[in-house]
């Protein structure tokens, strides 16, 4: 019984290592593909944005929106009204699903999901060239992606009460990459 016991200790410990090494190996994919040295072909321009405020309170890895997140999607929709959004990607959680709805349906247009470990990717690269495209992320995978695109390390975490930073990444034809960040609170009102 003692060996049985050690032998499932170390078939799990195994099966462990397998996993983890999986993992890796698809990170070390996608950093690959991300080096891959994208030149669009018309620009392209990617707006990032944070979920809105979530329900901390919620007894789930996956809450939905608190009534000020929702403000926040919708107030969102309204910031992207003139900027003819091609693509909307979110993350597969119902706050990022959440906050990317009212957008993507302002432009008619299916919200396509995205894994985290898969930034910027060569698939992603050529089926956004040229198009204006937004993603809703985390407080570190939205950091983390634009960082891939820019290829440096210029954003940080975002801080965990800040949900009004709309990150714009701009790719030019010629390979240049440029990007800015605007602060839009909510309106007083809400």
């Amino acid at each position: 019984m003692k060996y049985l016991s050690l032998f499932i200790v170390f078939l799990s410990f195994m099966g462990c290592k397998e996993q983890q090494a999986e993992k890796e190996n698809e990170q070390q994919m996608a950093t690959k593909e991300a080096e891959f040295n994208f030149k669009p072909k018309d620009t392209t321009v990617y707006y990032f944005i944070r979920h809105g405020e979530k329900d901390r309170e919620a007894n789930t890895d996956d809450p939905h929106l608190l009534p000020k997140g929702m403000q926040r999607a919708n107030f969102w929709a309204k910031v992207l009204k003139d900027k003819e959004i091609d693509m909307v990607y979110s993350t597969n959680y119902q706050r990022t699903l959440e906050t990317a709805r009212p957008t993507a349906d302002q432009f008619n247009i299916k919200i396509e999901l995205y894994k985290a470990n898969h930034l910027y990717s060569k698939n992603f690269q050529k089926k956004t060239d040229g198009k204006h495209v937004l993603i809703v992320g985390h407080q570190d995978t939205t950091p983390q992606f634009i960082n891939k695109i820019l290829k440096e390390k210029k954003y940080s975490r975002i801080e965990d009460n800040e949900n009004s930073k709309l990150f714009i990444v701009t790719i030019y034809p010629n390979g240049k990459k440029s990007s800015t960040v605007e602060q839009h609170s909510l309106p007083k009102n809400n």
